[in-house]
């Protein structure tokens, strides 16, 4: 990546699906304030980056 990053977001299913998690998980880390939901009401989006943050800290 050049300049400023680039985000990458992707929707709850391929987010669960990298997490080897349950999109419900993913819901629920949003809910707890864990990871940021990007994206309009019928489409939630989530950061990879965040994502593999969250990942790291759940399991680390």
């Amino acid at each position: 990546m050049t300049g400023s990053a680039r985000h990458r977001r992707v929707p709850t299913e391929l987010a669960a699906l990298a997490a080897g998690v349950s999109p419900a998980t993913i819901r629920q880390w949003v809910r707890r304030g864990k990871l940021t939901r990007y994206g309009p009401p019928n489409r939630a989006e989530f950061d990879i980056t965040e994502l593999l943050d969250v990942i790291r800290t759940t399991r680390g």
